[in-house]
């Protein structure tokens, strides 16, 4: 279920130039804004865990997730070189599944490291705060990549209703409506960080197996539907 051809196609695609210099935007700068409170504040463990939940977690982590899910078959999509690959003796579940690995990965690699590196520049883990949010935006990152991928599969302005879900239902909706949280990726993934450090710092209001179990059908869920979409995207010529 892994092709290494779509994998390194869907790279290259990821981390060109363009791209690329928006994903090392972000990390920059949180690790920029890290440094001067650090300097400023010295070790504090709430302006930790209030920095990287609310711009790394809430901020970064779903922009990013939103420019590698989407980007990782949007363009192909709205360009119709998908047909090319299409056209190749590789299963479609598989170019779907290749694309949401090589997603992942890049969100990961410009979310969850930074935010690591971020959160021992802060504090220096104190309380397990940097690798609290470190497994948030992990998990959070699986979750993201597989909501955008599927919509990079349904809709050519999957990145517009992206950042509307990141910017304006998370971000917004979230911190006013209680019960648009119950829908949060971002919920559902501090409630594995409230358990990295216990109750206090860090606080969820979605109850930790109710976010695990969201966690894991949503992935599962826009993962089968993305490959669902694929499957039923015909090439001309075909019947």
């Amino acid at each position: 279920m892994y092709d290494p051809t779509v994998a390194r196609l869907t790279y290259r695609a990821l981390l060109g130039r363009r791209r690329a210099a928006i994903l090392f935007l972000l990390p920059g700068l949180l690790l920029i804004i890290a440094a001067a409170v650090r300097a400023i504040n010295g070790a504090d463990d709430q302006v930790a865990a209030d920095l990287l939940g609310g711009f790394a977690l809430a901020t970064m982590v779903p922009l990013i997730g939103v420019i590698a899910g989407t980007g990782a078959i949007g363009p192909e999509i709205d360009d119709g070189s998908i047909v090319y690959l299409l056209s190749k003796p590789v299963k479609r579940p598989t170019i779907i599944i290749t694309k949401l690995i090589v997603a992942i990965a890049v969100t990961m690699a410009f979310s969850a490291v930074p935010t690591l590196i971020a959160g021992f520049i802060l504090n220096g883990n104190g309380q397990q705060v940097a690798v609290a949010y470190t497994v948030a935006a992990l998990v959070a990152s699986i979750a993201y990549s597989a909501l955008f991928l599927l919509l990079g599969t349904i809709s050519r302005h999957a990145v517009v209703i992206g950042l509307v879900y990141a910017l304006v239902w998370e971000a917004l909706f979230g911190s006013l409506i209680a019960g648009a949280r119950t829908l949060s990726v971002q919920q559902w993934a501090l409630a594995l960080a409230e358990k990295v450090t216990g109750e206090g710092l860090i606080s969820s209001d979605v109850a930790l197996p109710t976010a695990t179990v969201l966690l894991v059908v949503v992935t599962l869920g826009a993962t089968w539907f993305a490959g669902h979409k694929l499957r039923t995207l015909t090439l001309a010529g075909e019947e």
